[in-house]
């Protein structure tokens, strides 16, 4: 199976959700939420992006994670993450009682394409306080893909995590897993980077960008969102339309998209120095905003 199956399976198969100039979402993707350790790379930004998602939740956001939210190659089970970072799992349980949270599954957490196996590991968790289960996100489902879809305009947004057009990350997923759990988690330690990694493999980046444009102008210039690279992308009006939302790993900050009020704006929270030289978590407009209505020409999903 090729890239543009995979990339065009996806889109079929994609869930719609409607949007209008009113909605406010905000897009984050490749979190890599760990056990703490010293191979979490998401431990050194947690504070910045639970500060950015609690923003967000007060301000009505929906919240859209594009996958590898959870890193299911590093840690055997999802039991041990949310053990490292209850906090933020509470924080995404206030969005999914509002109905305002949309997950995709990536390849780092490929295993929530299985219904049985979110439903085991998500629906609940064991609170030792009053000794019982109690309900997390019970009835959650992860999907491939997603497209926005505008009430009024009909415009489309095709989000994915992106790893269609990499075939090692989704067909050989878990010889991956395995290399990285086995292999590259205890080399990390001496800052030996995992060549499967496309964010870490310029090469391999390339090559998969290349794909996904490949894809988007054979379908008629569709607005595609992604992540998986981890490389902030954001075209200007009469490019392809290939945005990507960069990650939550980058060194010492976190990039998102931001939609609201019918334009889409590339964002980075980071922590920054005050004139007192106290500390404080700072968000960043790096590109937007521009209206949606600029990136119109794309093929509707029929």
């Amino acid at each position: 199976m090729t890239s543009y199956t995979r990339l065009s399976r996806a889109y079929l198969n994609a869930k719609v959700v409607p949007f209008d100039d009113t909605s406010k979402i905000v897009l984050f993707s490749d979190c890599h939420r760990g056990d703490n350790s010293f191979s979490d790379e998401f431990a050194n930004n947690r504070n910045i992006y639970f500060h950015a998602l609690k923003h967000y939740f007060n301000e009505g956001f929906t919240y859209c994670e594009l996958g590898d939210g959870d890193e299911l190659w590093e840690n055997i089970n999802f039991e041990t993450i949310f053990k490292a970072h209850k906090n933020v799992y509470m924080l995404l349980r206030k969005y999914y009682i509002h109905q305002r949270l949309q997950l995709i599954w990536g390849n780092h957490d490929m295993v929530y394409k299985d219904p049985s196996y979110v439903k085991q590991h998500l629906s609940s968790y064991f609170e030792p306080i009053e000794n019982c289960q109690k309900d997390l996100f019970p009835g959650i489902k992860y999907h491939e893909a997603i497209v926005l879809k505008h009430s009024t305009t009909e415009q489309e947004l095709f989000l994915t995590h992106g790893h269609q057009a990499d075939w090692w990350n989704y067909t050989l997923w878990r010889w991956g897993r395995f290399f990285v759990r086995v292999l590259w988690k205890p080399l990390q330690l001496w800052g030996i980077a995992d060549p499967t990694s496309p964010a870490k493999n310029y090469k391999e980046l390339i090559k998969i960008e290349r794909r996904i444009k490949e894809w988007i102008v054979a379908e008629n210039d569709r607005i595609t969102i992604a992540g998986h690279t981890h490389r902030p992308r954001f075209p200007a009006p009469g490019a392809i339309p290939f945005f990507n939302t960069g990650s939550c790993v980058h060194p010492r900050s976190i990039t998102g998209l931001e939609i609201q009020e019918g334009t889409i704006s590339l964002i980075k929270w980071e922590i920054a120095t005050k004139e007192d030289g106290t500390l404080q978590i700072v968000r960043v407009l790096l590109e937007g905003p521009k209206s949606l209505s600029e990136y119109a020409k794309n093929k509707f999903k029929s």
